[in-house]
């Protein structure tokens, strides 16, 4: 596939990706009336955003490597050599920022009264920490899945649609348990926090170096696929 369709298919992804959670709080406090305290209405939330991931592994699927998070780009784009980390950086990260943004802007467009996005709740290095740890967790888990399972989709996707869900449930309420630079972005870039120390310590520089952290790990402890090893996940992919 074509890096434009990449590029584009990174733009969508993102757009959509932040409608999907608000529209999942449509849905679940609006439409089916849960108040937001209800353990009932959490618990169906919860459900809504698996088939939301499911949804949406489909699609990165579908589109042959779109994705929606800068992490996820960064870490393929380490492991891929050195023109493909340079294209990551400067193209596909910047256009999923650039997805986000747009797609809160109209967000808040069609929904005036919606909320404000993730929250930090705790001290900023704090929050940091808590960000690097659970991208570390996410960015190792994917990694791993897809090292030992590499052609059962609905195994991959289900195993990290629950660990992802359980990660933000973790951190909720210290950071929003986002594991997403992008979408927090979408969301400080409309209250025009973008570029505050809080937003870049917690919610960017964290993460990423949690990534590199767990890419470089991943890397040391299992050994880089052979040739032959290659040829059996390429068949199954």
């Amino acid at each position: 596939m074509g890096r434009t369709s990449i590029v584009v298919s990174d733009l969508v992804l993102s757009f959509m990706w932040t409608w999907a959670g608000v529209l999942v709080n449509i849905l679940v406090h609006g439409v089916l009336g849960f108040s937001r305290k209800d353990t009932t209405g959490e618990i169906v939330r919860y459900l809504f955003s698996v088939v939301s991931m499911f949804v949406f592994a489909f699609l990165q699927k579908l589109s042959k490597g779109g994705l929606y998070n800068p992490l996820t780009a960064l870490a393929a784009g380490v492991t891929g050599g050195f023109g493909n980390f340079i294209f990551t950086v400067l193209v596909r990260i910047p256009v999923e920022v650039m997805g986000s943004i747009l797609g809160v802007k109209h967000i808040i467009h069609v929904f005036p009264e919606i909320g404000k996005g993730p929250k930090l709740n705790v001290a900023i290095h704090h929050g940091a920490l808590t960000e690097g740890i659970l991208t570390f967790f996410i960015v190792m888990l994917s990694m791993g899945l897809a090292r030992k399972i590499p052609g059962s989709f609905f195994m991959k996707t289900w195993i990290g649609s629950i660990a992802k869900l359980s990660l933000h449930v973790l951190g909720a309420d210290l950071t929003g348990g986002c594991m997403n630079p992008a979408a927090v972005m979408g969301w400080a870039y409309a209250r025009g926090e973008h570029i505050t120390q809080e937003h870049l310590l917690v919610y960017w520089l964290g993460p990423i170096k949690a990534t590199l952290l767990a890419v470089w790990f991943f890397n040391v402890v299992f050994k880089p696929l052979t040739e032959e090893q290659e040829k059996p996940k390429a068949k199954t992919e």
